[in-house]
């Protein structure tokens, strides 16, 4: 396994990360993903630790919290050789407290998502979503109690836009309280706004991504397909709604290139996507998840290799869109292209 620093943090992640979405199963969403028990999830964990995944990543809302009560129950006897990431900020109920990230509730998060794991601390805790009724400065300011307190160990952010991962991060500058190190963000061959801006801010100013579905909410297993009906096993019968769209065309032309190249490299078809991640900048962990073993093993062979530069530019144009305004005149004025030359690994913003 490979391991990278998180961002402009001491914290060295493993470049593959485990998702625990798939523990316990309740509910519509999280149902659809999997419903692993106890005993299978010790599994997952036995061959995710002896492979060098080291990261278990899960969030409040995942099966209204029984995703951390599994991953807690599956830790035990080897806490000391996982870092656990989890995240809150979401709805959890209908109460006027039980949303955002106000100061009583990310300090009630955190109490509970520590007793459900069964831990004395959070090694990553991020904010699962903006919330732009509580100032910045308050949210700052009670993650910095709670460092203090050494219940969690870092923090980050998910789904943040590039003003609202800014702004936080200006705040925490001014005020001393701890910076972002993590982004937790969606980013696949069929998604890839990130690179738009919050790759050159993450570049900018020290905050790695944990990369979320790299796999473009399942549709890079190599099932689904031009001219095919979706599987009849496939999530997104269940899950398509709640995932990010996609556009069938550009799917399709995605999966080809995948094909050609994995026939290419004796890959299959989401171990070179994954690899393709593993190569963008700004990548600290890629977040794999598994219904099963043999689902996880074939995730685990994107590691020990690369796709060679050839490889990625044409997986770089299969994936390419028009990026909106104010982005597209630096990829098509030259004027606008001199004054930001494309970053590092050829991605360009």
């Amino acid at each position: 396994m490979e391991y990278r620093q998180l961002g402009a943090s001491g914290l060295k992640v493993p470049a593959l990360s485990f998702g625990a979405g798939t523990f316990a199963g309740k509910g519509e969403l999280f149902g659809a993903w999997g419903d692993t028990d106890v005993a299978q999830a010790r599994r997952l964990v036995d061959i995710s630790l002896d492979a060098g995944v080291t990261m278990f990543d899960t969030a409040d809302v995942y099966s209204d919290g029984a995703s951390e009560e599994v991953l807690g129950q599956a830790l035990k006897g080897r806490r000391d050789r996982a870092l656990i990431s989890t995240k809150a900020g979401l709805p959890t109920g209908d109460g006027p407290g039980d949303a955002g990230t106000s100061r009583p509730r990310l300090i009630k998060a955190v109490d509970d998502a520590l007793r459900r794991l069964e831990t004395d601390h959070i090694d990553l805790f991020q904010l699962h979503a903006f919330d732009a009724a509580t100032p910045v400065e308050e949210v700052l300011s009670t993650l910095d109690d709670l460092v203090r307190a050494g219940k969690l160990r870092y923090v980050g952010v998910s789904n943040f836009s590039g003003w609202q991962l800014m702004k936080s991060l200006a705040a925490a500058e001014r005020y001393g309280y701890p910076r972002y190190v993590a982004h937790q963000v969606y980013y696949s061959l069929v998604g890839r706004d990130y690179e738009w801006e919050l790759m050159p801010l993450g570049l900018d100013q020290g905050v790695g991504a944990v990369v979320w579905s790299p796999l473009g909410w399942g549709r890079l297993t190599g099932r689904v397909r031009r001219g095919r009906p979706i599987p009849a096993g496939s999530r997104l019968h269940k899950t398509a709604a709640f995932g990010p769209p996609v556009a069938d065309e550009l799917l399709y032309t995605v999966v080809d290139a995948l094909d050609e190249i994995a026939a290419e490299t004796g890959r299959s078809v989401p171990q070179v996507a994954l690899n393709w991640l593993l190569q963008r900048p700004t990548v600290s962990s890629v977040i794999i998840g598994a219904r099963d073993e043999s689902q996880l093993r074939e995730n685990l062979g994107a590691i020990g290799w690369n796709l060679t530069p050839d490889q990625v530019a044409r997986l770089d144009a299969a994936g390419s869109t028009t990026v909106p305004y104010p982005y597209y005149p630096y990829r098509r004025q030259e004027g606008f292209a001199r004054l930001n030359p494309p970053l590092v690994g050829g991605v360009e913003f």
